[in-house]
C-alpha cells in the first residue's frame, strides 16, 4: 500500500501503536516546527534541508531512522538498542527515549542546516569567479 500522508500511515495500526507514533510525532514537530512531514520511503518523514528523521512501526519495535551520522553521534547512548548503521529499534512494548530521540532530531537538524549553509557559500563562490 502507497500511503498518502502520515496520518493515514499512522490510522492503519492498533490504538496503543498509534498513541505511540502520535506522541513521537508531536516531540518531533515540536523540535522542528518548519519541518515538513511527508511519506518517504513508505514511512512517516520530516524534513528541513532535506531529510531529517523517518520512522515506521513494526510488530516488534518502532524504527528510527537519522541516518548515519545520527546513530554514529550518539552510539554510546544508543547502545542499550538493536540497530544498524543509520537505523535504531525501540522495543514497542517499552516507552521510548523521548530525550534521546530529541538529541538527535536537533543533531540532524543542525547538521542539514550546516550543509545547506555550505552548499549556499559555494554557490555564491562559484558566481564570484
Amino acid at each position: 500500500m502507497a500511503y498518502q500522508s502520515v496520518d493515514e500511515y499512522i490510522a492503519q495500526f492498533p490504538p496503543e501503536v498509534q498513541e505511540t507514533l502520535e506522541t513521537l510525532r508531536k516531540t518531533i514537530q515540536a523540535l522542528v516546527p518548519e519541518a515538513v512531514e511527508k511519506i518517504s520511503y513508505q514511512m512517516p518523514t520530516f524534513a528541513q534541508h532535506g531529510n531529517l528523521v523517518h520512522f515506521a512501526a513494526y510488530k516488534h519495535h518502532i524504527g528510527f531512522y537519522p541516518g548515519a551520522s545520527g546513530i554514529h553521534a550518539f552510539q554510546q547512548e544508543l547502545s542499550a538498542y538493536k540497530g544498524a548503521k543509520g537505523s535504531v529499534q525501540f522495543p514497542i512494548d517499552k516507552p521510548l527515549p523521548y530525550e534521546l530521540i530529541s538529541k538527535i532530531v536537533t543533531f540532524r537538524l543542525a547538521e542539514n542546516i550546516k550543509k545547506a549553509e555550505a552548499k549556499r557559500n559555494n554557490k555564491k563562490a562559484e558566481q564570484q569567479l
